[in-house]
């Protein structure tokens, strides 16, 4: 049965913490899945996290400790000494999950844990995981997994198999290898019970296997493990040797955190920021993108102020300058966003990039036509454009104008900055919508200037 963690639930368990009912509180944490002790952990204030927290043991306490936010999780490991981060957590994790509570300690504590884990060949796996780029294959791979020679036997294979599990969670393909560790190919458990024990296993194995290199981007991982439907991936260094694996778990993680960071992109958040960071941190991720509205603003403002004009020859064009400037970046928006979407999944051929250029081009001159009717129906109907009845002409020409225009550019500049290696997601929000503003106003404006 799910657990719902309830008000009644907290005010019990901090009572029973007041007291010091240590059993009592294990008792009650048992049966809890490692995620929801996290998200007790996170109501709780600081001190009375950590009294639960030294409660649990061995898989359980490094499970939590993966589950916790990183700020919570940085606060806890610093009241930890080195030897006891390495000894009752490091050596229970898996090596992906170990790199990444120890690269968010302090370098000199890094290797002070690396020192004090007893195990010998995971430190040594830490160690290599932890020289990768984070953001790379390597950088979010782990060294667990099973590998079986192609000169042996089922029967030797199935044994070896018995003793590799023991450090293996979960075990998703077997991997072929060479005498020299390159990796050959995958096997299916269903074939190894299939086949007499005698068989030799380079009889058996599929020979089509899809790896990535190390130093692929981890984003390259998430697209081929959607693309061909795996649930982990090898990972090979550029001579073929087997290094490790992805399991489909980490590349939810992936997909989880390019969103969010997309999305904060969007919304003009160029770093990593979250709720529970420094004012001054947040403010300076969020300053940048503003400064350039602003800049944006004034920009507009002596477009405007230049054609004083007209805006005195015909008072009415007021009126529009909101509308015009808020279609274009609308229009520009849900453009980019469309490009962000399908460069993220992978389509980025010239030949797919061409086809989305034409098919934005036939949607905007099916929306701008639409929107410009409507605005023209509008204005002719109520008299809002005023007397002078030009006016309605010129804000329905207008905008059909802006609105293929910002379809256009919100549909090439993420194809752009893809291009130079640039996240795209830097194209939409805040750039698309100022720049569209500026041109917006500036068409606007032009058009009244050469009509009148």
């Amino acid at each position: 049965m799910q657990f719902e963690l309830t008000k009644e639930y907290i005010e019990n368990l901090k009572e029973l913490i007041e007291l010091n009912k240590e059993d009592v509180i294990k008792q009650s944490l048992v049966d809890l899945h490692s995620a929801d002790i996290a998200d007790i952990l996170e109501v709780l204030n600081t001190k009375e996290a950590m009294s639960v927290y030294l409660l649990l043991e061995g898989d359980t306490a490094s499970d939590v400790l993966l589950e916790i936010p990183v700020d919570d999780r940085r606060r806890f490991l610093a009241q930890f000494p080195s030897d006891v981060i390495a000894r009752q957590y490091i050596e229970f994790m898996d090596s992906d999950d170990a790199v990444d509570v120890i690269s968010e300690l302090p370098d000199d504590k890094k290797e002070e844990v690396i020192a004090y884990i007893d195990d010998e060949e995971q430190a040594e796996d830490i160690t290599e995981l932890l020289s990768y780029d984070e953001d790379s294959a390597g950088g979010i791979m782990a060294a667990e997994l099973v590998a079986v020679n192609e000169n042996w036997s089922v029967q030797i294979c199935l044994k070896e198999i018995g003793r590799q599990a023991e450090d293996i969670d979960e075990i998703y393909y077997v991997y072929v290898v060479s005498d020299n560790e390159k990796l050959k190919g995958v096997l299916s458990l269903k074939k190894l019970i299939q086949y007499p024990t005698q068989t030799l296993i380079s009889n058996i194995y599929n020979k089509e296997v899809i790896s990535i290199e190390t130093h692929g981007a981890r984003e390259d991982v998430a697209q081929m493990m959607e693309k061909y439907d795996l649930v982990a991936l090898p990972v090979v260094d550029n001579e073929g040797h087997l290094k490790g694996r992805i399991t489909i778990d980490d590349v939810v993680d992936i997909i989880r955190e390019e969103a969010e960071k997309d999305y904060q992109m969007m919304s003009g958040i160029t770093g990593d920021v979250e709720l529970s960071d420094s004012v001054l941190s947040i403010t300076k991720v969020r300053l940048p993108w503003l400064l350039i509205g602003l800049v944006g603003g004034i920009l507009g403002a002596f477009v405007i102020s230049g054609n004083e004009g007209a805006l005195e020859r015909i008072p009415n064009m007021v009126f529009f300058i909101p509308l015009i400037g808020a279609m274009a970046g609308n229009v520009g928006v849900q453009s980019s966003s469309i490009v962000v979407q399908g460069l993220a999944s992978g389509a980025n051929d010239f030949q797919s990039l061409t086809g989305k250029l034409f098919k934005e081009l036939g949607v905007a001159l099916i929306v701008a036509f639409v929107l410009a009717s409507l605005i023209l129906i509008f204005n002719l109907m109520f008299n809002f454009a005023g007397s002078d009845g030009n006016l309605a002409y010129i804000v329905s020409f207008s905008l059909f104008i802006v609105v293929i225009f910002a379809s256009l550019f919100g549909t090439f500049i993420p194809l752009f900055l893809n291009r130079l290696k640039v996240d795209p997601a830097l194209a939409t929000g805040p750039f698309i919508t100022t720049m569209n503003d500026i041109f917006g106003l500036l068409v606007y404006m032009l058009i009244a200037q050469f009509l009148f």
